[in-house]
């Protein structure tokens, strides 16, 4: 039987605890949290250790934080109303930049995997697109209002440009650039959730989206491009997302954070029930009516609210889940 395994458990947040993010290395992670310190975290031997805490870059509680393809760059969203980015140029990291635009909180934060594109979205109902357009340079390219409430979370296509965001008005939006006039616009509507949308996920191929809900769902989308007579492929706006697979039954509240790896497959949800749950696709799953089994459960995996998981994305099977009472605990999947 498939089991998580606790590896060690962090403390140094006041506070919620809300985010964690691996650096593309899978030798670094970022946390964040209500206490308006960003945390880096190295491993000194076989344990984990604060290496540096970065504070005064916002005013208020940072919800998320997300590197750079490159690693180079790390980006902070706050609830005062602003998105940090951090440069590590002097041999230690600093707030070399600061995006402004939203009315109040910013909720999550997201870069593309060019890098060249950030995205940002908030309680204004609104997603912002910025271009890196130089040097601590940033320039807002389009500002998105697809939305009716409180966006909750962005994520990018693991391969294009196309940019999903799901919101409190249960639906899940994509969004690409229009290749005559080079605005962004709303390509596509999910609509399966019966209340609100936490977070998405992206396959490693970019053609299946899993989301996590309010409902106690999890649903996973597939992209179905539409040809014509002739069997060309018509323009982005005829592909269709359809849901085509609904975990239910598994989770007892609210599932606020998914994580789908991209090296194993893997499908972890941090839930209200203080859970951790794994799903792992059957190997004989139909693409169009896929099966995912439980594979492990982990019970009262944090002592309250799990808030967000994240897979070390060199394939390790380590798993970061931070709560709210602040702590990060690191866990190891084991088949």
């Amino acid at each position: 039987m498939a089991k998580l395994e606790l590896l060690q458990s962090l403390t140094g947040h006041k506070g919620i605890a809300w985010n964690v993010s691996w650096h593309p290395s899978g030798k670094i992670f970022a946390s964040c949290g209500e206490d308006k310190t960003i945390r880096l975290w190295t491993k000194e031997g076989h344990e984990w250790a604060i290496k540096t805490v970065l504070v005064d870059g916002h005013q208020r509680t940072i919800r998320e934080v997300a590197w750079s393809p490159c690693g180079n760059l790390l980006a902070s969203a706050s609830f005062d109303a602003t998105t940090a980015i951090w440069d590590k140029k002097n041999g230690q990291f600093e707030c070399n930049a600061t995006l402004e635009g939203h009315e109040n909180e910013v909720k999550s934060v997201a870069w593309s995997p060019s890098g060249n594109l950030l995205a940002t979205c908030g309680r204004d109902k609104s997603v912002w697109v910025w271009e890196v357009a130089g040097e601590d340079e940033y320039e807002c390219e389009s500002v998105l209002n697809a939305h009716n409430q409180d966006v909750k979370k962005v994520v990018w296509h693991p391969i294009l440009d196309v940019l999903a965001s799901a919101s409190y008005d249960n639906t899940v939006k994509l969004y690409k650039e229009e290749k005559i006039d080079n605005d962004w616009s709303c390509v596509a509507t999910l609509q399966s959730h019966e209340s609100t949308v936490w977070s998405l996920a992206f396959d490693k191929t970019g053609e299946r989206l899993a989301t996590c809900s309010d409902d106690k769902t999890v649903k996973i989308w597939k992209e179905y491009k539409q040809n014509n007579p002739e069997g060309v492929i018509l323009n982005d706006r005829e592909s269709v997302w359809k849901c085509v697979c609904t975990l239910s039954g598994y989770h007892s509240r609210c599932i606020y954070d998914i994580a789908w790896c991209h090296k194993t497959g893997l499908i972890a949800t941090a839930c209200g029930d203080d859970i951790i749950r794994i799903f792992k696709e059957s190997e004989d799953s139909d693409p169009n009516a896929p099966i995912f089994e439980l594979a492990c459960t982990k019970l009262e995996s944090h002592p309250v609210d799990v808030n967000c998981v994240a897979w070390n994305p060199t394939g390790n099977q380590e798993l970061l889940s931070c709560s709210d009472n602040g702590e990060i605990r690191i866990w190891k999947f084991i088949e």
